[in-house]
């Protein structure tokens, strides 16, 4: 509708231009948007106001002369207010607003969809957690929001795969493998000093319970690498099933050891050295990237000759443009906010453009219980893992609420509220407006109309049009969710959608002894049935049909 409003209202200046009453350009800041009062009517523009330093005229003339120059539009535009300093408001014809619930049925599971992202192929990668214990609730909001980004820029048009990145090479997977060993050598009836770097939890204990048999004249060394293996291998595995029942798919895994057994690592640094990008110092090998923007050159390889963390992030990124990803896009915790800028500047220096990497910050989870913190310690291995709350409410529940608010604040989650069949748990108040639907649909009996462009004239109340209005909003909550990479704008979209429907049906006799009205409203609750399935399957929450 708006992008209708803009062609009339450029056409409208063009003509007035040709007449010489107002000269080009058209203002760039011209924005066509929906009031905040339904009383200043369906759309507002300020193209009058912003105009005003280019025409050398009042406002309020501007806008006269548009309002003067618009074609005819009747079928469209109910009529114009030019109001305050100069804002032009549009009310549009009840029949505007029918005729685009006939693009929803048209389009059915793909309403909402374009091709904004011109098939450019970009590449998520979320979670990637260290295969050193199980997925926690944190990494389950992670996991909820890159799986919803992918979805939702696949469905604007991009060609779009997901990956998990292994960290499966290093300090972190021998930490791993040694408390695997002084837990088995616990069990073995060992006097032994369990320091606080090791991972805590009871699963270091099961994983050591696994290697009794295993390990016996084995010496400290060996049976370390044998336990690190064995046991990052085991804990992936439960992380990819815990992802999976989450609704959770990747299409590659790839393992940072990858880079070392390839040789990438090795080639990324000769290709740095070639292009002048690092500078031996102190002992130590370094990355320029100070020169790209960061706050300070950045070590890839210590003088001890172990590389760091960042050297295999510059080849694992210079490796996923090579494999001809046209841009980047990763979830991160909160806490890495600070390896941003190094990241970025060393992805400048492959010759890419900043806004071909995005980094999105996910915060935190509290943990409640009917409004009540949940203990969790850390350092003592006691934490909630993504399985115990998926097991607990269910993944629909558990991805809703987790998208329910801007990833980049912290979030309360009540297990309780979660597990709630009523209107106080958001993701039932939506899922039921579908299995009402579903109900209303099964109840309807309906003879054939030919005419249902006539019929759908009897949806000319107040209430109709209201509903129509707001399902008309959902591709432009898909386009700016796509383009600002927030998911949580489809949730609100819908809680809203939602509200309204109930309202609606509460106040309103769907099924009726008017068959003409009861047609026309059985042709709308589609629409908004449509419209709910299609934004709760890009949450990756089901739609169901009864409750």
């Amino acid at each position: 509708m708006k992008k209708q409003l803009e062609k009339i209202m450029l056409s409208a200046f063009n003509k007035a231009v040709e007449k010489g009453v107002l000269k080009a350009p058209y203002a760039s800041q011209a924005v066509i948007e929906k009031p905040r009062q339904e009383s200043h009517g369906d759309f507002s523009t300020n193209v009058a106001l912003v105009s005003a330093s280019i025409q050398k005229m009042a406002p309020a003339k501007i806008a006269r002369i548009l309002v003067d120059n618009i074609d005819d539009a009747s079928h469209l535009i109910a009529k114009t207010e030019i109001a305050g300093p100069g804002f032009i408001n549009f009310y549009l014809t009840s029949d505007a607003w029918i005729y685009k619930l006939k693009d929803i049925h048209a389009q059915g599971n793909s309403y909402g969809s374009s091709n904004q992202g011109n098939n450019k192929s970009v590449l998520v990668e979320f979670v990637s957690a260290n295969p050193t214990g199980p997925l926690h609730i944190g990494h389950g909001r992670g996991a909820a929001v890159g799986d919803t980004i992918a979805s939702i820029l696949s469905f604007s048009g991009y060609d779009v795969q997901r990956e998990y990145y292994i960290n499966d090479s290093g300090r972190q997977i021998h930490t791993l493998g040694r408390s695997v060993y002084l837990r088995y050598c616990e069990l073995m009836g060992q006097t032994t000093d369990y320091p606080d770097d090791c991972y805590q939890g009871d699963y270091i204990r099961d994983l050591a319970q696994q290697e009794i048999d295993t390990l016996e004249n084995l010496n400290a060394d060996d049976a370390i690498s044998i336990c690190a293996k064995k046991a990052s291998s085991q804990i992936l595995e439960g992380i990819k099933s815990d992802l999976t029942d989450f609704r959770v798919t990747f299409n590659n895994w790839f393992s940072e050891q990858s880079l070392y057994d390839s040789g990438k690592i090795e080639n990324t640094f000769q290709w740095a050295r070639e292009k002048n990008l690092t500078y031996d110092k102190d002992g130590a090998v370094w990355f320029r990237t100070e020169a790209w923007g960061d706050e300070k050159d950045r070590v890839v390889c210590r003088k001890n000759g172990q590389n760091t963390y960042f050297a295999s992030d510059i080849a694992y990124h210079k490796d996923k443009f090579d494999r001809g990803f046209h841009r980047l896009i990763e979830v991160w915790g909160a806490d890495h906010h600070g390896y941003i800028e190094r990241l970025s500047a060393a992805i400048e220096s492959f010759g890419k453009k900043r806004d071909q990497f995005d980094v999105i910050l996910v915060q935190l989870v509290n943990l409640l219980r009917n409004g009540e913190p949940v203990a969790m310690s850390t350092r003592a291995g006691k934490f909630v893992t993504l399985k115990d709350v998926v097991d607990e409410v269910g993944p629909d529940a558990c991805r809703f609420l987790f998208l329910m608010r801007d990833h980049d604040s912290p979030l309360d989650f009540d297990l309780e509220l979660a597990k709630k069949q009523s209107n106080d748990n958001p993701v039932y108040y939506v899922q039921y407006v579908h299995a009402r639907i579903s109900s209303i649909l099964n109840k309807a009996s309906l003879e054939h109309m030919d005419d249902i462009s006539e019929t759908l004239k009897a949806l000319n109340k107040t209430d109709d049009l209201r509903l129509i209005k707001l399902l008309t909003e959902f591709p432009e909550i898909i386009s700016t969710s796509a383009l600002r990479l927030e998911p949580h704008r489809v949730a609100y979209y819908l809680t809203q959608l939602a509200s309204l429907f109930h309202t609606y049906y509460n106040q309103n006799r769907v099924l009726s002894d008017d068959q003409a009205l009861t047609h026309a409203r059985i042709y709308l609750v589609k629409a908004v049935q449509t419209v709910i399935r299609n934004g709760l399957t890009l949450l990756g929450v089901s739609a169901p049909e009864s409750m």
